[in-house]
């Protein structure tokens, strides 16, 4: 795998940090701004609003210039939310500073997904996606609980600081080691939103928002669930983090490799287990070591989606990946945020801390029914009509070949 990976890895490692580091520090946070721990929620779902917004908009804003210098324009963007954030003398300009790094967050996976694509050969497309949201994952295991720990101890501005000097890390990374891979090769704006046109693009997206939606269901509300059903103490919910973090790692990993040799039956795999799993999480969140053996699966379960789920968004938008490369972790946050909603939604019904696993099964079941629907209507497609070929041979119908 080119040394490029690294760099993405490094830049994917310092957004999976801001990300989820602010939900250890915001009681912090919001006793240093005088704001209530809902107020300072709000720092939370800024972030996943701009990303959904900032994927599609910074994308099409960057169809003119190479995407190397998009990438670097966009580290050169969480740089500076990040560093507001730190330096923010009222909670208002923090906010800003987060959703100004968020911008950041959906247009760097999306396009760097296009170029660690297109860095090898055509079979190893999903590993090498996979290696560049190693960091992300990663992040989850490190830099979280590590932010986490310094922002407690030193204060949650070093934590940003922290945070910002990664991504000037990950910017000189990409400025050395990316290779300029040229803008992309589409007609502009319209091209890129042509591929919309194609169903399984939408469908594609959708699996996103359901599958990965089913995890967030449960996790956003693990801490009262292991408190609370489980037995656990406050402070080990952050080492239950890091298993789902290992997780989360293990399954990206995992994901990418089988991707590449048999996609759909990847995806059918991992989202059929991850329905079962989320149901089993009813039962086994009233044990403490079967309710952390599960939750680390369903990590597991939860990222082999992703490097599949993106490379199949890259197959069905060939002629124009960018774009729907990026809406595509669009949708990932936007999942995030709706099954979030509803398993607070039932959870305020007086269904249980463990009720959101129940919304997440029937989450990833539909994401698995509508796998079955896009493998249906690929199957379908005659070859002439660009049918992608998954299981063998797939540098014929390769859409983001390595043109270095």
């Amino acid at each position: 795998m080119p040394l490029a990976l690294l760099a993405l890895a490094i830049g994917a490692f310092g957004i999976g940090t801001t990300e989820f580091v602010i939900m250890g520090v915001l009681p912090e946070v919001a006793g240093d701004f005088g704001v209530s721990i809902p107020t300072a929620g709000r720092l939370v779902s800024g972030y996943a609003l701009g990303v959904v917004l900032g994927a599609p908009v910074l994308t099409v804003l960057g169809t003119k210039v190479s995407r190397k210098k998009m990438l670097m324009f966009l580290m050169g963007l969480f740089v500076v939310g990040n560093a507001l954030s730190a330096f923010a003398p009222t909670f208002g300009v923090m906010l800003a500073g987060r959703v100004i790094a968020s911008l950041a967050h959906g247009a760097f996976f999306g396009i760097g997904s296009v170029v660690a694509a297109g860095l090898v050969a055509p079979q190893k497309k999903a590993a090498a996606i996979s290696l560049m949201f190693t960091g992300l994952t990663v992040a989850n295991i490190v830099g979280v609980p590590l932010g986490t720990y310094v922002g407690q101890a030193a204060g949650w501005r070093v934590t940003f600081m922290g945070v910002a000097a990664l991504g000037i890390v990950g910017l000189l990374g990409v400025a050395t080691l990316v290779p300029e891979t040229g803008r992309a090769e589409t007609d502009g704006i319209r091209t890129e939103l042509a591929a919309f046109r194609n169903v399984q693009v939408w469908i594609a997206m959708a699996m996103t928002i359901l599958g990965f939606g089913g995890v967030f269901a449960a996790i956003t509300y693990i801490t009262p669930m292991m408190t609370e059903v489980a037995g656990y103490s406050a402070g080990a919910v952050t080492w239950l983090l890091v298993l789902f973090g290992v997780g989360m790692f293990l399954g990206n990993l995992v994901g990418g490799r089988f991707a590449d040799r048999a996609l759909m039956p990847m995806l059918f795999t991992a989202l059929g287990s991850l329905s079962l799993m989320l149901l089993l999480f009813t039962a086994t969140a009233h044990n403490k070591v079967l309710a952390a053996i599960t939750l680390t699966l369903i990590g597991a379960l939860g990222f082999a989606t992703v490097p599949p789920l993106q490379k199949w968004v890259l197959d069905q938008a060939s002629a124009a990946p960018t774009l729907a490369s990026a809406a595509n972790i669009g949708a990932f946050n936007l999942g995030n945020a709706l099954a979030a909603w509803l398993g607070g939604v039932v959870i305020a019904a007086g269904l249980g801390y463990t009720s959101p696993s129940w919304i997440g099964a029937l989450l990833a079941g539909a994401a698995l029914l509508l796998s079955f629907l896009a493998a249906f209507l690929d199957r379908r497609r005659p070859l002439s009509a660009g049918r992608v070929v998954t299981a063998s041979k797939p540098a014929e119908s390769s859409p983001v070949a390595a043109r270095h």
